[in-house]
């Protein structure tokens, strides 16, 4: 089985790779560089793991991304859009720029949208498969001092259930992981404020999550243990979404 994994360089998507891996998947890692962590992986497993340079705020680069996977592959079984980014600065909602907005949702949105469907009649070609969109807890959880990345994961909830509704008569089912706090490099920079957090219990498990965490949850789609699922949200947020009084 073939997966595409955008933003499979570092972090969440590196997550996922080593956990599909073990799903003996051949995987397309994509991003706009290759990382170390990337190149490591490519050499341990030189027939499974392959890499395509990718910019999904640009149409044409998705483009020759869906290009090479289908002349490379034939098909893909699963596609994991994981690629975002975080502001460049946190800034109050009453000054970003929309210079800021752009970047951020270019990415998050309008990337994942477009690689959706780009990717879309792979799929269908395919007769089955599986699309996991990676949004955030700040889907519903308003952060006033980074408006845009939370506008841009909505966003992508909704993306969520646009394909899902449009791809089920094909036998795709689309579902959406929501991370919590995740110990990323997106993360490293307010790290203290997070350990904080969780240690006076803003999440009912105390510790930040890994990204093996989600990669546990894409494996488990990926086995198809989700294929009665579509348009179905999975918090994977150490219990953030849980309300206690």
């Amino acid at each position: 089985m073939v997966a595409v994994i955008t933003g499979g360089s570092r972090g969440i998507g590196l997550g996922i790779a080593k956990e599909l891996l073990k799903k003996d998947f051949a995987l397309v890692l994509s991003s706009r560089s290759k990382s170390d962590e990337t190149e490591k992986l490519i050499n341990a497993y030189p027939e499974k793991v392959h890499f395509i340079s990718c910019d999904i705020s640009k149409t044409d680069s998705i483009e020759n991304l869906v290009s090479e996977v289908k002349n490379k592959f034939g098909k893909i079984d699963l596609l994991v859009n994981n690629a975002g980014v975080a502001p460049r600065e946190r800034k109050d909602i009453l000054e970003i720029t929309p210079e800021d907005f752009d970047f951020v949702t270019d990415i998050n949105m309008k990337g994942t949208f477009f690689v959706t469907q780009k990717f879309a009649p792979l799929l269908i070609e395919n007769g089955k498969g599986r699309i996991v969109n990676i949004s955030s807890m700040s889907a519903y959880t308003a952060s006033v001092n980074r408006g845009e990345y939370c506008i841009s994961k909505a966003g992508i909830s909704m993306t969520t259930k646009l394909f899902a509704a449009r791809l089920a008569e094909y036998g795709i089912s689309v579902l959406e992981i929501r991370p919590g706090i995740i110990e990323t490099d997106m993360t490293a920079k307010v790290k203290e404020k997070y350990d904080r957090l969780i240690e006076n219990g803003i999440t009912p498990i105390r510790r930040m999550g890994q990204p093996e965490d989600i990669g546990k949850c894409v494996a488990a789609i990926a086995e198809g243990n989700f294929d009665f699922c579509t348009g179905t949200v999975i918090d994977c947020d150490g219990g953030f979404n849980v309300r206690c009084l």
